[in-house]
């Protein structure tokens, strides 16, 4: 019979240990919230108003107006880009270019200087708008205070800056929407987040709203239920971000 050595027979432990939490990861990781069939439904439909291309991101153009604000996203951790295609194809009903940049897999941590490709491909667009939905808006945050000169706005969902990205002394017109029912960006952790942004921030509290309503993905582990309607919440969101580009747009 071979006699495994002490030593040996821990470093076997360690290494069992890695692979079964490598393995979990990996089926963490490529299990993402996938967007619901009316997302889905909405990145192939086409009509006079919006015009939506792949070209490594998602780009929803304007087909009748001239573009002045291009508004980059950043999704939420292992969300589909493709979740947030509804409030995408609307604001660019309403003028806005909007890229919606998926994330290497689907983290945006892993991927937060894409928007450096999209500012490269559309320099005709005079004011740029990043944000994102919970760790894309994090990273969206920490994208526009590395880029002052890149970026006139910031819109945060369910989201808020890291505090090594404290953007308080910043000249950046920001946009921060929070719901009530959020059980991932709550109430405590936005109003702490206040003092890492200018003092004009625009704050939009949806009353009824939560985490995953944010974008159309199902309902995700450790939110709270909504108790307004997952259209309803979309509304208020588009509504608010619309008047902060227009804000944007009219500077």
């Amino acid at each position: 019979m071979i006699k495994i050595k002490k030593k040996n027979r821990v470093l076997l432990g360690l290494l069992v240990i890695i692979l079964i939490i490598s393995a979990g990861l990996a089926v963490w990781l490529l299990n993402p919230y996938q967007a619901t069939e009316y997302a889905v439904e909405l990145m192939h439909r086409t009509t006079r108003d919006v015009k939506i291309t792949d070209q490594g991101w998602i780009v929803f153009k304007p087909a009748d107006h001239e573009i002045a604000t291009g508004f980059i996203f950043y999704p939420g951790a292992r969300v589909q880009a493709e979740a947030y295609t509804p409030l995408a194809y609307h604001l660019a009903g309403a003028g806005y270019q909007v890229i919606l940049v998926p994330m290497p897999a689907n983290l945006a941590i892993l991927g937060s200087n894409k928007a450096d490709q999209v500012l490269a491909t559309y320099q005709e667009i005079d004011n740029w708008v990043i944000g994102g939905h919970s760790l894309g808006g994090v990273m969206a945050a920490r994208y526009a205070k590395n880029n002052p000169a890149r970026i006139s706005g910031l819109i945060l969902l369910a989201s808020y800056p890291a505090e090594s990205d404290d953007l308080s002394a910043s000249n950046l017109d920001v946009l921060s929407i929070y719901a009530t029912e959020d059980g991932h960006a709550t109430i405590d952790q936005i109003k702490q987040s206040k003092d890492l942004l200018p003092e004009d921030t625009g704050w939009v509290e949806i009353k009824g709203g939560n985490h995953s309503q944010f974008g159309y993905y199902g309902f995700q582990t450790g939110d709270e239920q909504a108790t307004i309607s997952r259209a309803e919440q979309q509304q208020q969101i588009f509504s608010a971000i619309d008047q902060f580009l227009i804000t944007i747009t009219e500077k």
